[in-house]
């Protein structure tokens, strides 16, 4: 029982830390709310606990929009859309919302959590570039086919970012049935966990991504088509994660080598900032069994530890170096930087959940682990040790026709 309440807690801390989270009785009044919440909407938690949540409702949104929301949520359904709210000081915030009703032993409603992440900047950013579009037009008048083809796509963009966000938001409703189903909370907070660590790099990504727009306008269809990507990415890697826990997307043959192109191009930007070289050496480049996305997020995370730990020891000559080779029945994938490595205390911990040693703002200590998960599952392997004043990871999968591809 100790130990379930300890695994609880670091469920419940891993959820606090990544998200704005609040809960409700079944009337509407708050009775929880954590830091992330005050500090998204101005008011301190005595000013928030025990009264009505509409104290930080938008007056613009209509009446419908509650209706729709206290409809679903008293049916014991679980609501998900995004709010638009109003903070103390005035300013309007939008946040991506899931509300769960929490039922007792006799199934009836005992209060209400609702799980949410800021949305403010990326919305901000699309109003942004609606105003651009005008601003295009009358610049590039001697381009005017071009900037009409330019200004339909960018439009039917930001008039499909609601229909994307409502599609991953359809597919993560099986997911959440499960966990409701299994009345396990602890299984919902480690999948939002899961996401919110695979989505902040991307995000930062995006975010640099279009501040180099509204910059360097000679690079306008580079840097889009860069954003396009990106949010393909960052569906993909939904879709990905459903697979993961639901086993429902059927795996495919991909190349070893298109997955680490993937990867570079997601973090393409960070790693330039943080100038970081990465040297790619392909010996033998082959194709396996299994999901291209998960073994791209694999990388994903080798690289940001890398780049974490550059920054955190200022490393002056940054570079990651990568090669594929193969070894008898298996294609190998090794992963170097010269960071400093591991200490040798804790080199044998770094797969195991939850371990970290960065601060919770850094990380939750899942990347690892999550890794470690996704090559078990592809029939592989995956091992670490200090080479070179640097870590090395060295990832073996079974080439086409092993044993993964009766088993992925």
């Amino acid at each position: 029982m100790d130990d379930i309440k300890a695994r609880f807690k670091q469920y419940q801390h891993a959820i606090e830390e990544s998200n704005i989270v609040s809960k409700t009785d079944i009337n509407g009044i708050i009775t929880f709310v954590n830091d992330e919440f005050c500090k998204i909407c101005g008011y301190t938690k005595d000013e928030l606990i025990g009264k009505n949540h509409n104290i930080v409702r938008h007056p613009d949104v209509p009446a419908s929009n509650f209706k729709v929301l206290w409809g679903t949520i008293l049916a014991k359904r679980v609501y998900k859309g995004i709010a638009k709210n109003l903070t103390k000081d005035g300013k309007t915030v939008y946040l991506n919302t899931t509300i769960s009703p929490i039922l007792n032993s006799k199934g009836e409603i005992e209060e209400f959590v609702a799980i949410r992440y800021d949305i403010t900047n990326l919305i901000n950013l699309n109003e942004q570039l609606l105003k651009q579009e005008e601003s295009l037009k009358r610049l590039n008048e001697s381009l005017e086919i071009r900037v009409k083809d330019k200004t339909k796509q960018l439009r039917e963009l930001n008039e499909n970012l609601q229909d994307i966000i409502n599609s991953e938001i359809a597919k993560n409703e099986e997911k959440t049935k499960i966990l409701l189903v299994q009345s396990r909370l602890a299984s919902m907070g480690e999948m939002i966990a899961n996401i919110a660590h695979q989505w902040r790099q991307p995000l930062n990504e995006l975010g640099i991504a279009l501040f180099k727009i509204k910059k360097d306008r000679e690079h306008f269809d580079e840097t889009y088509n860069h954003c396009k990507d990106i949010i393909k990415n960052m569906s993909n890697t939904i879709e990905d994660f459903r697979s993961f826990f639901l086993s429902q997307k059927d795996p495919e043959l991909f190349c070893i080598s298109s997955a680490i192109s993937a990867s570079l191009l997601m973090v393409q930007g960070t790693l330039e900032k943080h100038d970081i070289k990465v040297n790619v050496k392909i010996e033998f480049d082959s194709e396996i069994f299994g999901y291209k996305s998960q073994l791209t997020q694999v990388i994903i995370n080798l690289l940001n530890n890398s780049k974490d730990a550059f920054i955190e020891r200022d490393i002056k000559n940054r570079l990651v170096e990568i090669k594929i080779f193969k070894n008898e029945s298996h294609a190998v994938i090794v992963i170097c930087d010269n960071a400093g490595g591991i200490s040798d205390e804790i080199v044998n911990k770094i797969f195991e959940p939850y371990f970290t040693t960065k601060h919770s703002s850094q990380g939750t200590g899942i990347g690892l682990y999550m890794s470690k998960l996704i090559i078990d599952r592809l029939k592989g392997q995956i091992n670490v040790k200090n080479e070179n004043n640097g870590v090395c990871f060295k990832i073996k999968l079974p080439l086409k026709g092993g044993d993964n591809e009766q088993g992925a």
